[in-house]
């Protein structure tokens, strides 16, 4: 299996088992550095690292995958994986690759990220003999023009500098005929937006766990607003992007106004860990659906599978031949 690997790459990386350090000793790009500490501290954080053995919060994230990338059964998703040699860019604590490599036994897959939550993925998944780990910027990967079958970028490639250029970068791996499979954040209402940008401004300022507490107290806000089942009907307001319809209030709130996700059916860390999430990384652009489509057609893509909703915008694209 190393051998194969060792083929995938253009400058030398040497792996230690299963894993290999491909990144740069100097970084001066600000935003990106918090960015790889926001996310750092999030997979190290003990109680997010053990929401990869809660099921629920497991189960709800593979359900979510197979909806977002138009995978109907989970028949469909291993014969798409299957007998591939697959790159999982941003693949953070890794447990969404350890699945792919779990469901595709004959394919290889790597996984790459810039922060260290890549150590505990290497460690935690060291007896998958087909899933690799590589250390290192999802901008400047180490590997060969053409080398994969498939690249999923999942819920990553905005936190990146340069998200236009990391597609490019990420699209020169792939075959022809070959898959990206990308997720970004849709642009939102006016409101929401504009407290999102502060937030960007502001993590720059507080520490790890004034964010930590931070998201503690939006998820008690999104409890606290579930819990009283209110509905509202909303006009249209297009000048704050506000969308008409019959809102629950706490869905109202969380679209147009501030992010307080709550879900009932998970426990408090993992909610909390989708508000850190959001608000921890300085890098988080946001896309509309033309501005993405525009970049996936640009990089030789046709769209294979298109999914929208007013979070986000996720698809799977298949390269045209050259």
């Amino acid at each position: 299996m190393k051998n194969k690997i060792s083929k995938l790459l253009k400058r030398q990386v040497t792996l230690q088992e299963n894993f290999g350090d491909a990144s740069f000793s100097s970084d001066s790009r600000v935003n990106q550095i918090q960015t790889k500490k926001a996310f750092s501290e999030k997979w190290s954080n003990s109680q997010s690292n053990q929401l990869t053995e809660d099921l629920n919060f497991i189960n709800d994230q593979r359900k979510w995958f197979l909806e977002h990338y138009g995978f109907s059964n989970l028949n469909e998703f291993q014969s798409f994986f299957d007998d591939k040699i697959i790159l999982d860019a941003g693949c953070g604590i890794g447990f969404k690759a350890a699945w792919i490599a779990d469901m595709a036994p004959n394919s290889i897959i790597v996984g790459m990220d810039i922060s260290e939550s890549i150590n505990i993925a290497a460690e935690k998944y060291k007896n998958i003999d087909n899933l690799f780990f590589i250390k290192g910027d999802i901008l400047k990967t180490p590997f060969k023009n053409e080398s994969f079958d498939i690249v999923v970028c999942d819920q990553v490639i905005m936190h990146t500098e340069k998200p236009e250029k990391t597609f490019k970068h990420l699209a020169s791996l792939i075959k022809n005929s070959g898959f990206f499979l990308c997720y970004v954040y849709a642009k939102k209402a006016l409101v929401r937006e504009l407290i999102d940008d502060y937030f960007r401004k502001k993590v720059h300022n507080i520490s790890s766990s004034e964010l930590w507490e931070l998201s503690s107290q939006l998820s008690e806000l999104g409890k606290n607003l579930s819990e009283l089942k209110v509905k509202i009907d909303v006009p249209e307001i297009p000048l704050l992007n506000i969308k008409r319809g019959e809102y629950d209030l706490q869905r109202f709130i969380y679209w147009n106004f501030i992010k307080c996700f709550y879900n009932e059916n998970w426990k408090k860390e993992a909610n909390n860990l989708v508000n850190y999430d959001w608000y921890s990384p300085s890098n988080a652009t946001r896309y509309s659906e033309q501005d993405f489509k525009k970049i996936v057609e640009k990089n030789n893509f046709i769209v294979d599978f298109f999914h929208k909703e007013e979070a986000c915008f996720s698809g799977r694209f298949i390269k045209k031949k050259s």
